[in-house]
């Protein structure tokens, strides 16, 4: 019978999956899986997003190592999961994750079996997965050089020495259990998928399945924020705002009272609440979040501008959402740095278009700024964070693609 869907226009009818796999039929992997039985036991915690994925390889793992596990979330903090996992004694946790402190699993493998916790997403999804559940970062960490380019050509990973999932798991297995070429098999359904995703790309016919050339996915971010990642400071401060025309109110700055900093590079923050120099107007506990009890409390000025050049660098690169932060900075003489960003400009210029308001941004980015500190300064400070972790993913991802 004729295919109506491709004379009239009608939705096709839906693809067969494979019930295994949850591949559609002509590109299932199952005929190439291997089960590899191990003393690591294999935890994988899946960003929801990378769930809908469907050339992912977090599953396909799972299929190939018995007694795996794969959880979908984003906070796992106070986990059954979590509370389990630091319990083992006979396994202990330990996360695949880079950074600071991590621990070559290849010139230095653990004495005995350990549990392998897997983050499984992009950069920024990992990033906000171990930010946000408190267990995984106290964890011992371990990390890995791939000894060859991603096999991945069916989806662009933002720099070469980027693997999959399950091409980390084929090292890092082989390294934790000294037998690297037993975990070789893993690449099987994997190599089977890309090429059987290939080959259909490449068969297939019609305007549906017509063939695009490739482009960058969305802005590209100013280099600065991929040259002096280790540099950027993002910050945030409130004022002790009376409403203009009152004879409390010196200019369209307002008094300093509430100052926050992020550095991105090391986590560390700086915060101060600083007592105003007459009282607190009115609306400002409501308007910033905060109890007027807070600011009676507050340090002067002075205690202030020695604690924020304690925590200053000369290299620090300041980023805020408009102006008014740095303005804030500039009044009461607080150090500052050349050329600071204004993150909002910069996404202006990027998208030409109005962006609206940092809350209005940052949600179209699709995560969640989780506030570490108190008040609507805290949240804009987490907020601005994010954003600026977006900028320097775009910046690291256009490089990529320029090569």
């Amino acid at each position: 019978m004729e295919d109506r869907s491709a004379v009239d226009g009608s939705d096709p009818a839906p693809r067969k999956e494979c019930p295994r796999c949850l591949r559609p039929e002509q590109v299932c992997y199952c005929a190439h899986l291997t089960r590899i039985e191990t003393s690591t036991r294999v935890v994988l915690l899946q960003h929801p997003r990378e769930q809908d994925v469907p050339i992912g390889t977090a599953r396909m793992a799972t299929l190939c190592l018995p007694g795996s596990e794969l959880h979908v979330g984003v906070d796992f903090r106070g986990t059954e999961l979590m509370a389990r996992l630091m319990a083992d004694r006979e396994r202990p946790p330990a996360l695949l994750y880079p950074g600071e402190g991590a621990i070559d699993v290849g010139l230095h493998p653990p004495d005995g079996p350990i549990t392998l916790v897997v983050v499984d997403g992009t950069w920024a999804q990992a990033r906000k997965l171990v930010r946000t559940t408190p267990e995984l970062a106290a964890m011992p960490r371990y990390t890995f050089v791939p000894r060859t380019p991603s096999e991945y050509r069916i989806r662009h990973e933002p720099d070469v020495s980027y693997v999959s999932t399950i091409e980390s798991l084929v090292y890092v297995l082989g390294a934790l259990e000294r037998d690297p070429e037993r975990f070789v098999a893993l690449l099987a359904p994997f190599r089977a998928m890309v090429g059987a995703q290939l080959d259909y790309a490449a068969r297939s016919t019609g305007p549906r399945h017509k063939r695009r050339r490739r482009r960058p996915r969305g802005p590209r971010g100013p280099a600065i924020f991929r040259e002096r990642e280790s540099d950027l400071v993002c910050i945030a401060g409130e004022a002790n705002a009376w409403p203009l025309g009152s004879p409390e109110r010196e200019d369209d700055v307002g008094e300093l009272v509430h100052w926050l900093a992020h550095r991105l590079s090391t986590g560390e923050t700086f915060e101060a609440v600083i007592a105003p120099k007459e009282k607190i107007a009115p609306g400002t506990p409501k308007h910033i979040e905060m109890p007027a009890e807070a600011f009676d409390a507050g340090i002067s000025l002075d205690a202030f501008r020695v604690a924020w050049r304690a925590f200053l660098r000369e290299s620090d690169v300041l980023c805020a959402w408009g102006n008014h932060p740095t303005r804030l900075l500039a009044k009461v003489g607080g150090a500052a740095t050349p050329d600071p960003i204004d993150l909002r400009h910069v996404v202006r210029v990027m998208q030409n278009r109005n962006v609206g308001s940092l809350e209005a941004f940052q949600r179209t980015l699709g995560e969640t700024a989780v506030a570490t500190r108190p008040g609507r300064g805290g949240r804009r400070l987490a907020m601005a964070t994010e954003v600026t972790r977006h900028l320097v993913g775009l910046s690291k991802a256009s490089a990529a693609y320029a090569r």
